[in-house]
């Protein structure tokens, strides 16, 4: 099935489509009679004057969440055949995210964390391109006005903003005017944003939005360890991911270095900022899904042991379904 994808073959554009279904078969038997959709934050609500919550059917919610992913699992494809993460052309990023956005019931589901992945797809678009660009305030400008309009959309997206500035450490040398450029265009948004609430009579109400930034890091997590078992096939994965990037780092081009790099810290600040919100849901870490997949795909494309690598691929798949019928 690796190999299939390892070649850039439009045909498997059609291959995409079929897996996705198949990875969603057990919880479309499974659905709940209604499911929530919250497109942005209860602050940003004014935005979307309409009751749009259970507008949608649980099959229908169902639906657009997989063509969202199709559609986000081919732009990401895209995104690493134009700035060669893989070293040449294939159609791996696409069905490593197909497969990463499967992991758990939450992420199958329309969410905000799904959405906001459109946005980190193209922030990564134009901070990859900072390497070989010439004018990086335009572009910290841009992505800090990406970043806001994630945070409307939901909130704990904010800690993206420190994404710019290691960009930027990572890229380019130091230049201050860089640095602030992203945090006017991030000011941009949120300008006309408390333009919006002091028309409404709400302006005295707009320093709530920052209040649950000072939420602390959780002492203590629980949750039952058996729904998680279907993460031991890709922690294992990401292992031998990181050891075969280690081969063959020093030996990729300077930019391929630094884009992992980036990839990296994209990984490390998605994950790390889902206690902002009061009420975690596990659909947070479908934020993660982009770098793993890059990641995912890496391995799969430099391993050598054909039996291996598939069987491990294939166990993968066979844990997403078997969880998705059972619970426990």
């Amino acid at each position: 099935m690796i190999n299939t994808f390892r070649t850039f073959n439009p045909i498997n554009i059609v291959w995409l489509a079929i897996l996705l279904i198949l990875l969603r078969m057990g919880y479309i038997f499974h659905t709940p009679d209604k499911i929530e959709f919250t497109f942005v934050e209860p602050f940003a609500r004014l935005l979307v004057p309409v009751d749009y919550e259970y507008a949608l059917s649980p099959a229908s919610n169902v639906f657009f969440a997989g063509v969202l992913v199709l559609i986000q699992a081919l732009v990401l494809n895209h995104l690493s055949n134009h700035f060669n993460l893989l070293g040449k052309p294939t159609f791996l990023p696409a069905v490593m995210y197909i497969v990463v956005s499967s992991l758990f019931t939450p992420f199958l589901v329309l969410s905000s964390p799904l959405i906001c992945n459109f946005l980190v797809i193209a922030m990564l678009y134009k901070l990859f391109s900072l390497y070989k660009g010439n004018d990086a305030k335009s572009t910290a400008y841009d992505v800090g006005m990406i970043v806001a309009i994630g945070s409307l959309i939901y909130l704990p997206f904010i800690y993206f903003f420190l994404i710019i500035w290691i960009a930027l450490i990572i890229f380019k040398p130091f230049d201050w005017r860089e640095w602030v450029a992203g945090i006017i265009g991030y000011a941009t948004i949120f300008f006309f944003f408390a333009v919006f609430y002091y028309l409404n009579d709400r302006l005295t109400q707009f320093y709530n939005i920052w209040l649950p930034l000072g939420t602390k890091f959780p002492d203590r997590i629980s949750f039952n360890y058996y729904n998680y078992l279907i993460l031991i096939p890709v922690i294992l994965i990401l292992i031998l991911c990181f050891f075969k990037i280690r081969q063959n780092f020093f030996r990729s081009y300077v930019q391929i270095r630094k884009s992992y790099q980036l990839l990296f810290i994209v990984f490390l600040v998605a994950g790390l900022s889902f206690y902002v919100k009061a009420e975690f849901h596990l659909n947070h870490f479908l934020l993660c899904a982009i770098p793993v997949s890059v990641f995912f795909s890496y391995y799969f494309l430099y391993a050598t042991k054909r039996w291996f690598y598939e069987s491990l691929f294939i166990l993968l798949l066979i844990g997403i379904v078997y969880f998705q019928f059972n619970t426990f």
